[in-house]
């Protein structure tokens, strides 16, 4: 399993929020090159990066940041947020990107996962977050009544083969992943699924481990100190 530390990217800040809610951001780290060469430090190989302002206004904000990372550390980044044509794709991936991250385009305009899948296969992603089992979009600020399971289904068919899943309920809130969502979509598809939101203890990391997860995304509880990276990723290449 691979441990993905997440810098969250707000108005140029590495930010973390709650469940979402971007009125709860706050900075929790002063330098996201610092912060990323950090995670090198504690073995890390991928870092998991979201566009804040991007996701909220449905376009790319920054870019330059992630581009950064992508050249100036061993890292291999994934971003999503504001990700909606292949231009946006295409500029990620020819400037060092390792994966982008299809979020709410996967409900919205499915058609162009398949283009963008088709055109550059695991490189793509798709990211399902979720309320309640039911897919959130635009930032988590709209509600769909599409259930995470069948959006799931419905990538597969198309050949997506990393799903990264985010109980929206959880995130940011170091209460713990949700098992039972992880586990029934991970009996539900064949993808790669990668878990997000809720990471507080090892014991994440080792439930993750023993659901045999792909991947699983660490963010506040990194920057509280509440998860060592070191450890987690140790565990992980063992588990």
């Amino acid at each position: 399993m691979i441990i993905l530390p997440a810098i969250d990217i707000k108005d140029g800040n590495c930010v973390r929020l709650v469940r979402g809610d971007y009125d709860t951001a706050h900075k929790v780290a002063e330098d996201y090159m610092k912060t990323a060469q950090e995670f090198v430090s504690a073995g890390a190989e991928w870092i998991h990066m979201v566009d804040l302002d991007g996701a909220k206004d449905a376009k790319p904000v920054n870019t330059d940041i992630f581009v950064d990372v992508a050249k100036h550390t061993s890292l291999k980044v994934e971003v999503g947020g504001g990700i909606r044509n292949l231009e946006t794709i295409e500029f990620y991936l020819s400037n060092g990107i390792s994966r982008v991250i299809l979020g709410s385009v996967a409900l919205k305009n499915p058609d162009l996962v398949a283009q963008a899948v088709q055109e550059y296969g695991e490189r793509i992603a798709v990211g399902i977050d979720a309320k309640n089992g039911f897919v959130a979009v635009e930032g988590w600020l709209d509600a769909s009544s599409v259930h995470y399971i069948a959006l799931a289904e419905e990538m597969q068919k198309m050949g997506v083969k990393t799903i990264i899943f985010t109980d929206i309920s959880k995130d940011g809130t170091l209460s713990g992943v949700n098992q039972e969502q992880l586990r029934a979509l991970h009996d539900a598809v064949n993808c790669n699924i990668i878990a997000s939101g809720g990471v507080h203890t090892m014991q994440d990391i080792i439930a993750c481990a023993n659901m045999q997860l792909y991947g699983t995304i660490c963010g506040k509880s990194l920057y509280q100190g509440t998860l060592d990276l070191k450890e987690a990723i140790a565990y992980a290449v063992t588990a």
